[in-house]
């Protein structure tokens, strides 16, 4: 049992955009304050403190599953990839920390990679999560690929 509690839920999810470049997706994922138009239970998104684009930026998130705060840990502009933590939530999120990379594919196109580490949280199975990131991803992949076509 006191193994149990040690234990850490890790997972990853991957959509893959045909139609957008990673340049043309890394910026709307690098506006780390925008995830209300992307996510789709997040209906309120805006910083609450930090400077945009740079780490220790806190942003604060609520939805129909209910509220966090989540504070971007690093930015890669270069590497399209940066990774955040929730800091205070109550949704049941401990030590949850994720990545997302962006990274183009070959033939065109490219692959946006969530992946996360977490405690345990109670009422799920950690195949739960992983379920709940792969099917927001899959949604945000949609909206984000039809926001960036609308840009072109």
């Amino acid at each position: 049992m006191a193994d149990e509690a040690k234990l850490k839920w890790e997972g990853k999810a991957t959509a893959e955009l045909k139609a957008s470049a990673a340049e043309q997706i890394w910026p709307l994922i690098a506006e780390f304050c925008n995830l209300d138009k992307f996510f789709p239970s997040v209906d309120t998104c805006y910083r609450k403190e930090g400077s945009p684009g740079q780490p220790g930026l806190v942003r604060y998130c609520e939805g129909k599953m209910g509220w966090a705060n989540e504070k971007l840990l690093t930015i890669d502009p270069i590497n399209h990839s940066l990774s955040y933590e929730v800091i205070e939530n109550n949704i049941g999120f401990k030590n949850y920390v994720a990545t997302l990379n962006v990274l183009p594919v070959e033939g065109g196109g490219c692959k946006i990679e969530w992946s996360f580490i977490s405690d345990p949280i109670e009422g799920l199975k950690s195949e739960d999560l992983v379920s709940l990131v792969d099917e927001t991803l899959q949604f945000m992949a949609k909206k984000l690929e039809d926001a960036a076509q609308g840009q072109s």
